[in-house]
């Protein structure tokens, strides 16, 4: 298991089984860190955001090693010496990126590169992603931004990832390249 890709919609579990991954690998004697994207809450009026970034660092055993990175999610993944990484959330990174004004390809670039880091790192690594496509069409321009970009992201990242879950209720489904069913 090099990359190991979680994708789906809110509460979907992709935490909850990424935080189990971790549990597994540590209990197998292997080290856990966690890379953390979330922008920096304090000083801001967004309690919802604090509360859920509370709670994912009460899921995690204070063993694990925590890298809080919003922007360079390439040199998070390099200093992770050993052991098992997980990156949550790509969600949360592209929006950072954007918010610094990025431009799209400039995205795209970081995303392939970023995912190319993950799966070519020597120990295994677990990306959480949100599928924000499947919703209804947003009705702002950068709404309908970012959902494009978080799409490009995450083929992106799916691209190099084995394997790539889809998780809905809980459960889980592979995603498979398409053509592999159409040849």
């Amino acid at each position: 298991m090099a990359l190991t890709l979680l994708i789906g919609g809110a509460r979907s579990g992709k935490s909850s089984l990424a935080v189990e991954i971790g549990y597994r690998h540590h209990a197998a004697g292997m080290p856990v860190t966690y890379i953390a994207t979330a922008p920096r809450v304090e000083g801001t009026d967004d309690a919802d955001m604090a509360d859920r970034i509370e709670r994912h660092r009460r899921e995690r055993p204070a063993t694990w090693a925590t890298i809080e990175e919003e922007l360079d999610l390439i040199d998070a993944l390099a200093s992770v010496d050993d052991g098992l990484a997980i990156v949550d959330c790509l969600t949360l990174w592209t929006s950072n990126l954007m918010w610094r004004e990025l431009e799209e390809c400039e995205i795209r670039t970081l995303a392939t590169a970023a995912a190319a880091a993950a799966a070519t790192r020597p120990e295994p690594t677990v990306a959480i992603t949100n599928e924000v496509g499947l919703g209804v069409h947003p009705e702002t321009g950068i709404g309908r931004r970012y959902r494009d970009v978080l799409g490009f992201v995450n083929q992106a990242w799916a691209e190099v990832a084995d394997p790539s879950l889809l998780l809905v209720a809980g459960r889980a489904t592979r995603l498979d390249n398409p053509w592999k069913h159409l040849t």
